[in-house]
């Protein structure tokens, strides 16, 4: 799975967003490609950021940059870790959902 932006390692982590939990890729409803975040984005992708409705939360738009499983939007705002290999997720990512997500 292609990751887009400016990755720094294989993990999914950015310039951006680098810490030991920034291990989540988030596929854009606008382009369907993985970026590791909205900055990301912003900078590569050349159009503005299509969120992802609630009606849309059960499509695989996450990736675990851990074990590369993709995880449901619903999934993935449901946990702090991958279900597939426990590798903790950054819990402050909640922070960003609005961009990312019709709120809830």
């Amino acid at each position: 799975m292609k990751v887009y932006g400016s990755v720094v390692d294989n993990e999914t982590r950015c310039t951006h967003y680098h810490t030991k939990k920034d291990i989540v890729a988030i596929k854009f409803n606008c382009c369907n490609r993985y970026y590791p975040c909205y900055k990301c984005h912003e900078e590569h992708a050349g159009h503005t950021i299509q969120r992802w409705s609630q009606q849309q939360f059960d499509e695989r738009a996450i990736l675990c940059g851990s074990c590369r499983q993709e995880l449901t939007i619903r999934e993935y705002m449901n946990t702090i870790s991958c279900p597939c290999c426990q590798a903790s997720f950054n819990e402050r990512c909640a922070l960003h959902y609005s961009i990312y997500f019709e709120p809830v």
